[in-house]
């Protein structure tokens, strides 16, 4: 069962979950609320939790988080910030003890002036073994009977002299570096989260060095990953931050496979070297991965330019139409992140849920350029499904 768990401050502080339901049955505040997503899979639990935070309410947000995991016994594995760098240092100083990569997200088109939000990823039933970038923890890598999972975020260059197209590839090697402490190779990897400092400047020559790489690893070869590619800064400043998730299958019982979107056209066909989405399927449940989806016809070009109502409606019935493909819908989000150009047109996106009948969704809201001059919206999501 695909649990939705919403907590309030008040119900925590009695030790109580406030409500226990399905979650095309949930109305809540996300405002006041956590909102956690749970997914049993092959006697593992992941934990996904979307919240919204403020400056002001950061350590509140971040005690929560931490007490609901701890009642789980769940280790927290990843966690986003969405907002200004200049954020970080507190961020950091509001967790006892920071033993997770933090990925702060300071987008192209933001002031920096705010924090919008968090989302943590967390575990229970598995032992999570550290992988290291020299002194610094960047994520973790766990085993169940199944396969071989490793989730790895704030991966970045570590010489700011280079150029971007260096740092690009300096990324990119790295990250490969990093999976072989997993004994795992560049091709396992399911997904990847890229964010470019500048994107709308130089997003042609990243794309020229990745698709690079991919073929000098046999990627293409292979499967491309699901990716997300947005205008946004770390808390360094570096041109390029990233996570990833690769899976490594123990068994012909466990399959991790692209998935096309029946309303887009592949984004290879427009030099872009990504999947749609990817599905792993392992026996008893699913989790679908769906890519960074904007406001793009089935040639590739960019329409209702300069209407973001209608840009996403469009990006909605594009995922949707993903979902249904592989028997899911709205109720099976587990988390989800919504990239806006203009932040103000932000409650576009619940007019459109509440207009459409939606369920309440775990979805985060980041402000950020998107992959285009003329995109003002994108979504990524992923959704778990237990058989």
């Amino acid at each position: 069962m695909l649990t939705a768990i919403k907590t309030s401050p008040a119900a925590l502080q009695k030790g109580a979950v406030k409500e226990s339901l399905e979650m095309d049955e949930s109305i809540v505040n996300p405002t006041d609320t956590l909102q956690i997503v749970e997914f049993p899979h092959d006697g593992v639990k992941a934990y996904f939790t979307t919240a919204q935070a403020t400056e002001s309410t950061l350590h509140d947000v971040f005690d929560r988080v931490a007490a609901e995991m701890a009642a789980r016994d769940a280790k927290i594995a990843f966690q986003y910030l969405f907002g200004g760098r200049q954020f970080y240092p507190k961020a950091v100083s509001a967790i006892k003890k920071l033993d997770w990569p933090m990925t702060l997200l300071h987008g192209d088109a933001c002031s920096g002036s705010t924090i919008t939000g968090t989302q943590f990823i967390a575990l229970s039933g598995a032992e999570l073994h550290p992988v290291m970038d020299g002194e610094r923890k960047v994520g973790n890598w766990y085993d169940t009977e199944d396969a071989r999972y490793c989730l790895l975020g704030d991966i970045r260059a570590d010489d700011l002299s280079l150029s971007r197209e260096e740092q690009a590839l300096e990324v990119f090697e790295k990250m490969e570096t990093l999976l072989g402490q997993a004994d795992m190779e560049f091709t396992d990897i399911a997904r990847t989260w890229i964010y470019l400092n500048d994107l709308l400047e130089w997003y042609d020559e990243f794309n020229a060095v990745r698709t690079q790489f991919f073929k000098e690893r046999g990627t293409f070869e292979k499967m491309v990953p699901a990716s997300t590619g947005i205008g946004a800064g770390s808390a360094a400043g570096e041109a390029m931050v990233c996570a990833l998730l690769a899976v490594k299958p123990k068994h012909d019982g466990v399959k991790v496979f692209a998935v096309p979107s029946p309303l887009q056209c592949p984004a290879i066909d427009y030099k872009s070297s990504f999947a749609r989405a990817v599905e792993i399927d392992q026996p008893g449940s699913r989790l679908l991965t769906i890519s960074g989806t904007a406001s793009i016809e089935p040639g590739g070009k960019t329409v209702h330019i300069g209407d973001t109502e209608k840009q996403i409606e469009l990006t909605m019935k594009v995922v949707h139409a993903i979902l249904e493909s592989r028997d899911m819908d709205w109720e099976n989000t587990c988390r989800a992140i919504a990239y806006f150009k203009n932040f103000d047109e932000a409650h576009l996106l619940a007019d459109y849920c509440l207009k459409n009948n939606l369920p309440e969704l775990p979805v985060a809201i980041s402000h950020a350029d998107v992959c285009r001059h003329d995109l003002l919206f994108e979504i990524e999501l992923d959704a778990v499904k237990v058989n």
